[in-house]
């Protein structure tokens, strides 16, 4: 059992950070502790040292390794249905791939659907895009409120697609759903949506948990969906780039390859993710040090889970009371993210104007920090509040970086400031 991690060598985990900047962005890329990018070197070492010994003999042995980590934090029934691969978007160019070999094998026909959030995340839609909209199938999206009040409006709006679907005589043939969605950042009820799925007649249905693994619980056999990826390297430590993909093993689903072909192809899609060429494939091997990392926290990685959700609605609940604004959605529906309204008189008005307050606070207060712009709908009075930060709590953070912030709106304000200038 490893000693509980003192506050100094938190402090050395993360001292590769620039000092200067509050970084309360941690969903963005995550952040790797020094103990593991030294694991990671340890690994890239080996490799540059005979190559052909550490491919012929250590990397695969390696790669299960890690493989067995996964299916036992997410309660995987077959560590055969645990695949790694670079990230979650490689994860669902897998998934959409097979979709549009089946519409190109008349399996599927033009027409037919899939459905997604109307908030997921951009490179996922334009994957969607990309596979099924070239095949011919039809792309239904569920718009979903926001700020949202509870788990019911999502359920109820994402039920309202898939009838909308099937009233215009649609198949939907897979069913795309966030466990966490980036912006604005949600918890979304991901098994009472799968649920629905299934009692709905949607063929599949694809979880992209992409911030979930180190965030939030994962049971995927509770989840009961076909596929789930989640990136490594967000919330779980690891560099980047490493994420898994579990698929439910049945005989529908055996036909998934990875979009890289290589020697393995053939094999089954966890063989053929252990090899895509010669490449860096330390990132995917460093889970055993990862857990030995977070076994040094009370609790381990769902203490560390608690403390992070704890922390960062405190922090949500503080900025919205020195602003005078409130939370985009109630605590038990933020993970280690929340989404925090900005004082109207800043004028977010696009997504341009979120861009450049964002690029201001980075330059002018070195503070990294997301911003969402949400277009007011009909019948909203003036003023509204159509700019939120999306703040993160990782162990590295203090409440310093989040006063950091209050300040700096604080000030913008009593400059006068506004986007639009």
């Amino acid at each position: 059992n490893s000693e509980i991690i003192t506050s100094s060598e938190l402090k050395s985990e993360f001292s590769h950070h620039d000092p200067a900047v509050a970084r309360i962005n941690n969903g963005s890329f995550g952040s790797c502790p020094a103990s593991i990018i030294a694991a990671q070197r340890r690994h890239q070492l080996l490799f540059l040292r005979q190559p052909d010994y550490f491919v012929t003999y250590t990397l695969k042995p390696s790669i299960l390794q890690s493989r067995r980590i996964i299916q036992a934090l997410i309660n995987s029934g077959d560590v055969d249905e645990i695949s790694i691969v670079d990230n979650a978007t490689t994860a669902a160019a897998i998934v959409l791939q097979q979709t549009a070999w089946r519409f190109f094998a008349n399996d599927f026909h033009p027409g037919d659907a899939v459905v997604l959030l109307h908030y997921a995340y951009g490179a996922v839609k334009k994957s969607v895009e990309a596979y099924i909209s070239r095949a011919g199938g039809h792309i239904l999206e569920v718009h979903l409120p926001f700020p949202l009040k509870s788990n019911s409006e999502i359920i109820s709006e994402f039920r309202k697609a898939l009838q909308l679907g099937k009233s215009t005589g649609r198949r939907i043939r897979l069913a795309v759903i966030d466990h966490i969605t980036s912006m604005p950042s949600v918890v979304i009820p991901v098994k009472e949506l799968v649920t629905i799925c299934r009692d709905e007649g949607v063929d599949r249905v694809f979880i992209d948990g992409a911030h979930a693994i180190g965030n939030v619980e994962i049971d995927v056999k509770d989840i009961g969906a076909d596929f789930y990826t989640s990136n490594l390297y967000k919330w779980f430590f690891c560099p980047p780039s490493a994420a898994f993909l579990h698929c439910n093993t049945s005989d529908k689903l055996q036909d998934l390859h990875h979009p890289v072909v290589s020697h393995e192809y053939g094999n089954g899609l966890a063989m053929e993710s252990s090899w895509i060429g010669t490449r860096d494939y330390s990132a995917q091997l460093v889970l055993p040090d990862v857990m030995n990392f977070v076994s040094r926290f009370q609790g381990g990685i769902e203490g560390i889970m608690q403390r992070n959700h704890g922390n960062v609605v405190e922090m949500a609940n503080m900025l919205a009371e020195a602003w005078g604004t409130e939370l985009g959605a109630p605590p038990e529906m933020c993970s280690s993210m929340a989404m925090v309204g900005l004082p109207a008189r800043l004028r977010v008005e696009s997504n341009s104007d979120a861009l450049n307050l964002r690029k201001h606070l980075r330059e002018g207060f070195d503070i990294e920090v997301k911003i969402y712009y949400r277009a007011p709908v009909e019948g909203e009075v003036d003023p509204v509040i159509t700019g939120y930060v999306r703040i993160s709590h990782q162990v590295y953070n203090v409440a310093g970086d989040y006063y950091r912030l209050r300040d700096a709106v604080k000030q913008l304000i009593g400059e006068g400031f506004e986007c639009s200038l």
